[in-house]
């Protein structure tokens, strides 16, 4: 599926976003960002919004943010047609350009960024999004619905080594200072520093450079980019620590020095304890196998969570597969999911509306398969 933020086809789907709001007595706008927003005649100034984004990586799956925003449109839509009062109290949104997959694009979470600087703001009292894993942790445990603890930390290290360029045929390994050399055997035990920090660190190294690239001379100079994700600063630090020891410790041995550079850094993102709280009470409720996590990759929610109070809720993703046309959950945990968003939607309207009630998960509504 190819649905790239601001294509034809990604237009489309928010045309038919607002027409299907409009068709089930609904309102619907869209701000000067792109956002399609929805909400029943009559909300209030105090809302719970829900919601994803719609556009996809290129070829990618169908559920990928697309889920969370139909389950949402499903949640607002059956509260609506049963005249519940939490219908009055929520609004939902699909954001603009979360994938940041356009070769123009700033970088992705354009969206909820933008609305996070806008007037709108003011009306939004909590935020919830309903969203596949993208990983395999779920399925692997046996878990039907997971409460997201926060969204991890992601360090980018530019790592450079330096030697001096020579003619590849005619200087002896002993007298070389090869930086390519130095580079490789980091770039080699990489992954075994970042097992030995924990087991929730995972880390990548995608770009690699030698200078000057040429098959007949010995690198002067090479560099990579390490990422580093985990659900603690500590770990990201202590990380970092680590390759860039060894690193200078092979670069030595190599007669080479090491320049690093911290590219970014996107702290780690831990969500509201009450609408945590909230969350694992609605999914415990189920009575299936449940649990919580850290989400490795980026959302929106992590950006709204910075301004308001954020939860968010995962239905597994099959053999952890996703910005992949093979990107599958089955049917029955995708409306597991979205009938989990309607009783959060009805239990956080009861604890706003009514302090010290039973809050109760509004097991009589249901939505829709």
């Amino acid at each position: 599926m190819d649905r790239l933020a601001g294509s034809a086809e990604d237009l489309q789907a928010r045309l038919w976003m607002a027409e299907h709001l409009h068709a089930q007595g609904l309102e619907s706008w869209t701000d000067e960002t792109g956002n399609v927003f929805g909400h029943a005649p009559g909300v209030g100034d105090s809302r719970l919004l829900l919601g994803s984004h719609t556009d996809t990586v290129p070829a990618g799956g169908r559920l990928d943010g697309a889920y969370g925003v139909m389950a949402a449109m499903e949640v607002l839509t059956t509260l609506h047609e049963h005249g519940h009062p939490a219908a009055r109290c929520l609004e939902i949104v699909s954001f603009w350009d979360e994938e940041g997959a356009r070769p123009d694009s700033s970088g992705g979470m354009v969206g909820s960024t933008a609305l996070c600087q806008s007037p709108h703001l003011a009306l939004i009292d909590s935020f919830v999004e309903l969203h596949i894993e993208q990983g395999p942790r779920m399925e692997e445990a046996g878990q039907e619905l997971c409460v997201v603890e926060g969204i991890v930390g992601v360090d980018r290290h530019l790592i450079r080594t330096v030697g001096e360029p020579n003619h590849a045929g005619t200087t002896p390994f002993p007298l070389r200072k090869d930086a390519g050399r130095a580079l490789m055997r980091t770039a080699a035990v990489v992954q075994e520093l970042l097992r030995s920090v924990h087991d929730t660190v995972v880390g990548n190294i995608g770009t690699v450079t030698l200078d000057p690239g040429a098959p007949n001379v010995v690198p002067g100079a090479a560099q990579m980019v390490v990422e580093i994700r985990a659900p603690h600063e500590e770990s990201l630090a202590r990380c970092a620590d680590m390759v860039l020891e060894r690193a200078r410790t092979i670069a030595q041995e190599e007669g080479c020095t090491v320049e690093h550079q911290l590219l970014s850094h996107k702290p780690v993102v831990d969500f509201d304890d009450g609408m945590r709280a909230l969350l694992e009470k609605v999914t415990l409720g189920t009575g299936r196998a449940t649990g919580s996590l850290y989400s490795y990759a980026g959302h929106d929610a992590g950006v709204m969570s910075a301004h308001v109070p954020t939860g968010m809720v995962f239905v597994p993703s099959a053999r952890g597969v996703s910005h992949s046309p093979r990107e599958y959950t089955p049917e029955h945990l995708l409306v597991q999911g979205a009938q989990v968003l309607l009783d959060a939607v009805i239990a956080h309207t009861e604890a706003r509306t009514a302090p010290g009630s039973s809050g109760s998960t509004g097991a009589a509504w249901n939505a829709r398969a």
